[in-house]
């Protein structure tokens, strides 16, 4: 009765043993050991200690990455010089002109130059060209159309923030240089470091100059855009203004006197050619009044 107790306990603990042998198998093959962050922060401070043991410089203090987001990126506004070119045929030109100031002002931009001027028929004709601001370019440019009849019109948009991204990058390196140049002028001591530290920000207070120029002129062109405005009066039609008369016997009269001086002009033209001609007529007439008469000889015999 023993020996079958204990046999039996014997298959119990064989049986216990095989299966946690085959847990332990299969967990160790299931997930393959991984490094704790813990052992690898132990592990670079010993082998920093060892690089910088004996060394003078300061041991580097390793840091956290910094994560980039999306949001954080830089926004690149875009510049854009906006301009326009309408021609329109309107009954007034000044009236037309005072017009377009109106609206210039009304839209917060104003009028840079206008010029009205007579042609053939007594016919006007002027051009003006507005500076508006941006935001109220395409409102500006409907009202403008709405004055007269378009004959004409064009719109154009220049590209310039490239250009004007790299102003801004050059201003701030000179800008940078500057600010050095000025550090190191407070430490010099010698004569000649401070002519030529001197020349140095001359320099580049001159390129410094001639950036902000360009940036100032970019920016008045883009927050300002430009509409230049042709105006013209219609053809006058022959059944509206009739047959003038007057006028017609005025430009027979010049021509007249036009044909006149015509004619006097290559008088004087000619007069040397007369003069020559009649100089040569009358030698002629002379030689021939002096020559002797001969008689035929038949005649001498007759006699």
């Amino acid at each position: 009765m023993n020996y079958k107790v204990i046999a039996l306990l014997v298959m119990c603990i064989a049986l216990v043993a095989a299966t946690g042998c085959t847990s332990l198998s299969s967990g160790s093959s299931a997930s393959p050991p991984v490094q704790s962050m813990s052992d690898n922060s132990v592990r670079y401070a010993t082998e920093a200690k060892m690089s910088y043991a004996g060394s003078a410089a300061p041991m580097p203090v390793p840091t956290m990455a910094p994560s980039v987001s999306g949001s954080e990126t830089s926004i690149i506004v875009t510049k854009i010089i906006k301009t326009a070119s309408v021609t329109l045929e309107v009954k007034d030109v000044p009236g037309s002109v005072e017009t377009l100031k109106n609206i210039a002002a009304l839209k917060g931009g104003y009028i840079s130059s206008t010029n009205v001027q007579k042609g053939y028929n007594d016919q006007l004709s002027g051009s003006v060209v507005m500076r508006i601001p941006q935001a109220e370019f395409e409102a500006t440019l409907a009202g403008v159309k709405a004055i007269g009849t378009v004959k004409s019109a064009s719109t154009q948009g220049q590209d310039v923030t490239e250009e004007y991204v790299d102003l801004q990058a050059q201003r701030t390196s000179y800008q940078n240089q500057l600010a050095q140049y000025n550090e190191i002028m407070k430490k010099a001591v010698k004569v000649s470091d401070v002519i030529e530290i001197q020349q140095q920000i001359d320099r580049v207070q001159t390129e410094l100059n001639r950036l902000d120029g360009r940036i100032r002129y970019l920016d008045s062109r883009i927050d300002l855009s430009t509409i230049t405005v042709s105006l013209q009066e219609p053809e006058p039609v022959g059944g509206d203004t009739g047959h003038n008369f007057v006028a017609t016997i005025n430009e027979g009269i010049n021509g007249f006197f036009g044909m006149v001086d015509a004619i006097i002009v290559l008088f004087f033209v000619l007069l040397p050619l007369i003069i020559l001609g009649a100089a040569g007529y009358g030698i002629y007439r002379w030689r021939k009044g002096n020559k002797p008469v001969t008689v035929p000889a038949e005649l001498t015999e007759k006699k």
